[in-house]
């Protein structure tokens, strides 16, 4: 039952009391806690190969190690005090799961755009990923504590004025909010310098290159008049080079399978290509060693299409927010991202296959699509505030269409509580994941964890 305004802002102002303010910048590490051990509980589901080059990756500094402990952070946010306002939260929203990609107009939009981890839970947990993300990027960057503290500040207050803001506006204005690129810059015109626009309009061309078929441009090669994916190991490795376990059946049938779960036209469109090569694939940094295929598609006399279909496991929020309603983990990555992003991909459906050994979930989307992340390790203090503000605005705009936005907005208010909190959180927090960063490198060390590094 949807509650009306009155409703909701009083639900929000007993929220507060509940959990006031001041209490989200408490964190206090329980004794038991063991974020190494963690780690090691999810390699037990993953490609054995690939876990030492997971551990390796998050070596690599404290904010790689941040990017791939989602899991570890969740445990931590369940023993914070808990609002009870709740949203469909990304799971695992940090910076870097933020980004510019294609919207199905063949517009450029900036959104959220990794939802392996989505899950209905408090608010608060993504936002206090978010900020405490930019913090280790902050001190990872090497900048001074002030400026550190105040792109906290920034972001957090840009979250609590979004909310403000959508809370004034209509259901259907909400929802159809986004942030696209291209008006962006023609809006701002005025206020940016020549060298600035300049600049923009030349990402956003670069941008629209990055698409399927430069994808296939660089990850494929003709051989003998036929397409081949070019052998990388680990990083991509042709399906015939792998042990066996994996079919192309098996693998045509998630194509075909999957083909149901997109609208008609889509189905249409999908139809005219064919399965003719597939790849394993190394992604991120907390995914690796989960199935990640790159599907080469073809169509007579056309451009082919790469699409990646990428296992789904239960979100690591599921053991403390709550399971999941979707017995199908793709699904539920599915229903997510649609619920929370402003344009979807196209081809972005789900499908199970099964083995001797069980079932695994999938979900299937193309493997590029005018995609692009910051580079969060060039940027300084002012440009990681301008694009924390960024990330801050879409997670509000992700919440205010999933979650109660009224009740959200009382309970924020209009001081400056909320973001001093989440800011002091972040910075406890940061300091944390360093000390887990270490913890890991010694880990490593004793051989406890195996590490495959520069991978």
């Amino acid at each position: 039952m949807v509650m009306g305004t009155e409703q909701s802002i009083a639900a929000g102002k007993a929220a507060r009391r509940r959990a006031p303010l001041e209490s989200h910048r408490e964190f206090a590490p329980a004794p038991d806690r063991d974020p190494v051990g963690l780690l090691l509980s999810q390699a037990e589901t993953r490609v054995p190969e690939l876990v030492a080059v997971r551990h390796g990756r998050m070596l690599v500094s404290p904010f790689a190690f941040f990017r791939g402990a989602a899991l570890p952070m969740a445990a931590d946010l369940a023993t914070t005090q808990d609002s009870g306002l709740r949203v469909q939260l990304c799971g695992d929203a940090h910076l870097a799961n933020f980004g510019v990609f294609g919207s199905p107009e063949r517009r450029l939009v900036f959104d959220v755009n990794d939802f392996d981890e989505t899950l209905p839970g408090p608010f608060e947990w993504d936002v206090k990923r978010l900020v405490a993300s930019l913090v280790v990027a902050g001190r990872d960057n090497r900048f001074a504590v002030a400026g550190t503290s105040r792109v906290a500040l920034a972001a957090a207050a840009r979250y609590r004025k979004a909310m403000r803001q959508f809370a004034a506006a209509s259901t259907l204005s909400v929802w159809y909010s986004h942030l696209d690129v291209e008006d962006a810059i023609a809006r701002f015109k005025l206020q940016l310098k020549k060298s600035q626009v300049r600049k923009s309009e030349e990402l956003a061309a670069k941008l629209r290159t990055r698409d399927s078929t430069q994808a296939v441009a660089k990850l494929t090669t003709v051989v003998g008049g036929q397409r081949e994916i070019v052998s990388n190991p680990p990083l991509i490795v042709p399906l015939e080079e792998l042990a066996a376990g994996t079919s192309y059946d098996m693998l045509r049938s998630l194509v075909s399978d999957y083909t149901a779960t997109l609208p008609p036209d889509r189905q249409h469109l999908l139809g005219r290509f064919r399965l003719t090569r597939v790849a394993r694939k190394v992604v991120g940094v907390g995914s690796v060693g989960t199935q990640a295929w790159i599907l080469l598609m073809e169509a007579e006399d056309d451009d082919p299409l790469l699409l990646q279909a990428k296992q789904a496991q239960p979100s690591v929020l599921a053991a403390y927010a709550g399971a999941s309603q979707y017995d199908h983990q793709g699904e539920r990555v599915v229903a997510g991202q649609r619920l929370m992003q402003a344009a979807s991909d196209i081809f972005l459906g789900w499908q199970r296959t099964t083995d001797p050994g069980g079932y695994t979930d999938y979900y299937v989307r193309q493997l590029r699509d005018w995609k692009y992340s910051a580079p969060i390790e060039r940027m300084g203090p002012e440009q990681l505030s301008d694009y924390g503000e960024l990330c801050a605005w879409t997670l509000a705009r992700a919440h205010a269409r999933t979650g109660d936005r009224f009740a959200i907005d009382a309970y924020l208010g209009g001081s400056d509580k909320f973001d001093q909190a989440v800011a002091g959180f972040a910075t406890a927090y940061a300091e944390q994941t360093e000390r887990d960063h270490a913890a890991l490198a010694d880990a490593v060390a004793s051989g406890r964890v195996q590490a495959e590094r520069g991978v």
